[in-house]
């Protein structure tokens, strides 16, 4: 186990390394690992391993549980429309179509016309939204239809699952079944509702007031694992619940700095995932169906283009550039298929051919979707051209951009923020002081909660678009750690760096920063003339 563990971390590494000089993304090196390994060490049937499973969903879970992270509640309100309507219509037309095609044109028994082409109405929840994220477009409004879409199909997995489970067995009615979903939403609706308005703030407030890093990162594991686990427990997918109790964290000040501190466990986690996809494809397989395959992948492209196109368009907030990019953004099959089609095919619900067919084309359409999602607007172009479409759609984004990012709210940073405030600068600030950090919030500042070490909540400051950044904390050591970062993703000489004596000066200077001002009763002032 260890030398695979060692194989294929290598594989992997060596991969992306060539990839990314091509600006391709990891994705892709993770597939490709995963073909490569279950050749290697004959671990095609590994990769039906209920355990292995397990782990690389749990890549999917905290995925979940950091878009849950991104959206409130009252966000989730907001996107009613997206998930309610379009994800539905989405989900029952596409798989309206399908089944007719399957079972009237291609002739496939009922059972298996019916479990594919609820497979073929799911799209890739892991690889759209990781992209999205990475770039910043599930901001845009086709991101946020593509989310909404995406959260619904998450959301039909649950009778999807059921309506397998009741096909393939006489054992337990509709009825009883219908009941026990009733009854755990009512339970998970109660407890999240409980734990998210009187409980959970309280208990992260108590966690960041002992000061330690991993208690706080434990303490987040431990939610987004426990919530996950309850919905699944009751009967729901373990992602759902996840993205439930990142939304319950989103209303809490604390937000940024979890999705931080997870997103190292989540991209791992990912990465096994799509390591477990790779391994499905069966070659010799792929070439004795490879005219079938082909035609399969571009028609069910084409079917669910055509459907998403339609669809958004009949919302006055899709433009058709809009509703072109959320189309092609879905036109894939996702990885909750390929659960669909191994349980069906667990109870003899789907013949083998069809299945393992399937389930190539699956992958190969995964595989071809980082490179649509990294060219939608190449794409978009080819079928129409709009300057003002384009303009439209980037309202949805956000426009923060030339402010100035204040790092630290001590006595300093909050003179300097109020001269910013004075000189009509527009600025953020960033304190993990839970007392501070409370205190700004009462003066109404812009401010974030977080570690400003750490890169993704400095990336929450929107730091590359600053025109300046003030370092303004008081402790040496974390002052030249937090500078070492700072480094790494702006110039030197946008940063403007507050000590508290000469001698500091020297290695400062040293890694390249030469706005350095030392401590004393005019800094603020001073710091004012170099924005």
């Amino acid at each position: 186990m260890l030398a695979i563990i060692v194989t294929a971390l290598f594989i992997s590494l060596l991969l992306n390394i060539i990839l990314k000089k091509f600006g391709l993304p990891t994705i892709i090196g993770y597939i490709i690992t995963g073909t490569i390994i279950s050749y290697m060490f004959g671990l095609h049937n590994v990769a039906n391993n209920f355990q292995l499973k397990e782990v690389a969903e749990f890549g999917i879970v905290f995925l979940m549980f950091t878009i849950g992270l991104e959206f409130s509640v009252k966000n989730l309100k907001e996107m009613k429309y997206e998930v309610f309507v379009v994800g539905s219509a989405q989900i029952l037309i596409t798989a309206l179509i399908v089944f007719i095609l399957a079972y009237y044109v291609f002739s496939l028994s009922q059972y298996s016309a019916l479990v594919i082409s609820l497979a073929v109405a799911m799209s890739s929840t892991a690889i759209v939204l990781k992209t999205f994220n990475e770039t910043g477009e599930i901001n845009k409004q086709y991101g946020k239809n593509a989310l909404g879409i995406l959260i619904m199909q998450d959301i039909a997995v649950i009778p999807i699952l059921i309506v397998i489970g009741v096909i393939s067995s006489s054992q337990n009615s509709i009825e009883n079944i219908m009941v026990g979903i009733v009854l755990g939403i009512v339970i998970i609706g109660v407890v999240l509702y409980v734990v998210g308005k009187y409980l959970l703030e309280p208990f992260l407030t108590q966690i960041i007031k002992t000061h330690s890093d991993e208690l706080f990162i434990g303490s987040i594991l431990f939610l987004a694992i426990a919530a996950s686990y309850g919905a699944h427990f009751l009967g729901f997918s373990y992602s759902l619940g996840a993205f439930v109790a990142g939304m319950l964290i989103a209303e809490t000040k604390y937000k940024h700095q979890a999705e931080a501190d997870l997103v190292p466990f989540r991209d791992l986690l990912l990465g096994v995932f799509f390591i477990t996809i790779g391994m499905q494809i069966k070659f010799d397989v792929m070439f004795e169906y490879a005219h079938i395959i082909v035609l399969l992948l571009f028609a069910i492209m084409f079917i669910k283009f055509s459907i998403i196109f339609l669809i958004t368009r009949l919302s006055k907030k899709n433009n058709k550039r809009t509703s072109i990019k959320t189309a092609f953004s879905l036109i894939q099959i996702g990885e909750f298929a390929l659960a669909i089609l191994e349980l069906a095919r667990a109870h003899s619900l789907v013949d083998s051919p069809y299945g393992q067919v399937m389930t190539i084309t699956i992958v190969l359409s995964m595989i071809m979707t980082p490179f649509i999602l990294n060219n939608l607007s190449s794409i978009a172009d080819l079928l129409i051209k709009s300057d003002t479409d384009e303009q439209q759609e980037s309202m949805f984004s956000t426009s923060i951009r030339d402010h100035v990012v204040v790092l630290g709210y001590g006595e300093f940073g909050q003179n300097v923020a109020q001269k910013l405030k004075n000189d009509g600068e527009f600025y953020i600030v960033v304190e993990n002081n839970p007392d501070m950090f409370h205190l700004a919030q009462t003066k109404h500042e812009s401010v974030i909660f977080g570690n400003a070490a750490n890169r993704e909540i400095l990336n929450k400051a929107y730091i590359s678009r600053a025109k300046k950044i003030i370092i303004a904390i008081d402790n040496a050591k974390k002052l030249y750690l937090l500078s070492q970062m700072i480094q790494r993703v702006v110039h030197p000489d946008k940063v403007i760096i507050k000590i508290h004596s000469i001698r500091e000066k020297k290695s400062l200077m040293d890694m390249g920063f030469k706005n350095i001002i030392v401590e004393n009763e005019e800094t603020s002032k001073e710091i004012i003339n170099y924005i």
